[in-house]
């Protein structure tokens, strides 16, 4: 378990749990990564002339893209702490879009979010019934929910769109808007720094840049969850009982926690969080709900919360990762990502050196092999396919979670079967 469990922690809810322990990187030096990879890709941007790879557009665009995911994986990151997996986040961002959508052009915008998370919440109070109750595969629970919630927002759209101005048998009529915000003065500031193409400095000021304009209201909420997810699970009592429920319910029933329950709550967060994200694509990202919307975004957000080693800040890095990565199919993609290709070298290379230091001499070579193949590709082509700028967010969540597999140690319990009254 990531906090030990006492019948002290369980019964007095005052105790505030020891913070999370394991292989966890330290601020200084999680800040100082970051800032080496700013450094490295505003020397791609010098040397490649790709001023867009970091400009306030495509921050602004990239992080409109990475909130849906990141909730998606938010939402993963509740299940999967009880012992709960949601492969089913799909179906019910899914549920969310269609929700939402039908609510907001009636009865506005902001019922439309809250209709669009008791939509997701839904489809994960079935996964909890079928999962915990019946203890039926949560694979096989999740992908059946990814299933039944198409099928049903299939059938329902005809019949609650169409005869409506602007709806149809795959499309909703338009819904308003909840609102966007810019920060005066500041924006226009680091619009400015941004456009002097200055090292480093400018690429700060458009990443900066993205997050204090053109921001919707709902992005703040969802950002605002990161560091609240964190402080529920791992600063309460509550959240100490729901974790303990995914590393050893045995042990935690034995104590007195009531694990259903908390399993139970787990996913309808989950599935809560994941139709949230549904209802900023059918709101915010678009003013409508549109057949096939969520394109596959509830499975990156899972995968996003698996590379983020199951805590909120590693997932917010990584929807940050897929959501730019995705933004470059919308803001001069085909150069910016030929441009990526040498930073993707340079990292491959930084990759090999760091082997080496490890001594992990094999590794080191496959990976230097494949940062030259990389280069090569950078210098004997002006240009890449759009074929290959549709495929990059895949290709990079492949990728990551490749790269990153050794390092990840989910909940003990996972995904294992439960009865009550195994503790007793």
């Amino acid at each position: 378990m990531t906090a030990p469990v006492s019948a002290t922690d369980v019964n007095q809810p005052t105790l505030q749990p020891a913070a999370p322990t394991g292989r966890r990187l330290s601020l200084p030096v999680l800040l100082l990564i970051i800032a080496g990879a700013l450094a490295l890709t505003s020397l791609v941007r010098i040397i490649t002339g790709a001023d867009g790879i970091t400009n306030v557009s495509q921050m602004s665009t990239a992080l409109q893209l990475a909130v849906p995911i990141g909730l998606a994986g938010l939402g993963g990151l509740w299940a999967e702490r009880a012992g709960v997996i949601n492969i089913g986040l799909e179906g019910m961002m899914i549920l969310g879009t269609w929700f939402g959508a039908w609510a907001g052009f009636q009865w506005g915008p902001w019922t439309g979010v809250l209709v669009g998370i008791a939509g997701g919440a839904l489809g994960g109070l079935l996964h909890a019934i079928v999962t915990v109750t019946f203890n039926v595969n949560h694979i096989v629970s999740g992908v059946a929910i990814n299933i039944l919630a198409l099928g049903a927002t299939r059938y329902l759209a005809p019949l609650a769109f169409e005869g409506h101005q602007g709806g149809s048998a795959k499309q909703s009529p338009p819904v308003e808007s909840l609102g966007h915000f810019t920060v005066p003065g500041l924006s226009d500031g680091l619009q400015t720094l941004n456009d002097k193409g200055w090292f480093l400095i400018s690429d700060i000021a458009g990443l900066l840049g993205g997050l204090v304009t053109d921001v919707s209201w709902l992005t703040l909420v969802a950002v605002a969850l990161i560091p609240g997810t964190w402080w529920v699970l791992w600063r309460t009592s509550f959240g100490l009982r729901l974790r303990s429920c995914g590393e050893n319910p045995v042990a935690a029933e034995s104590l007195g926690v009531n694990v259903y329950k908390y399993k139970y709550l787990a996913v309808l967060i989950s599935g809560g969080l994941a139709g949230l994200g549904g209802v900023f694509l059918s709101i915010v990202a678009n003013p409508f709900y549109l057949e096939g919307q969520t394109s596959g975004r509830g499975y990156i957000g899972l995968a996003a919360m698996i590379f983020g080693n199951w805590m909120p800040g590693g997932l917010a890095i990584a929807a940050g990762l897929f959501g730019y990565t995705d933004s470059l199919n919308l803001r001069g993609g085909a150069t910016n990502v030929h441009a990526l290709l040498l930073l993707g070298a340079l990292l491959l290379v930084a990759g090999a050196v760091w082997l080496v230091i490890r001594k992990a001499y094999v590794k080191a070579a496959v990976t230097l092999a494949v940062g030259v193949l990389v280069f090569a590709w950078y210098a004997t082509t002006d240009d890449v396919p759009n074929q290959v700028v549709s495929a990059t967010p895949y290709v990079v969540t492949l990728v990551v979670l490749a790269l990153s597999a050794q390092r990840l140690r989910m909940p003990k319990a996972n995904g294992m079967a439960y009865r009550k009254g195994q503790g007793k």
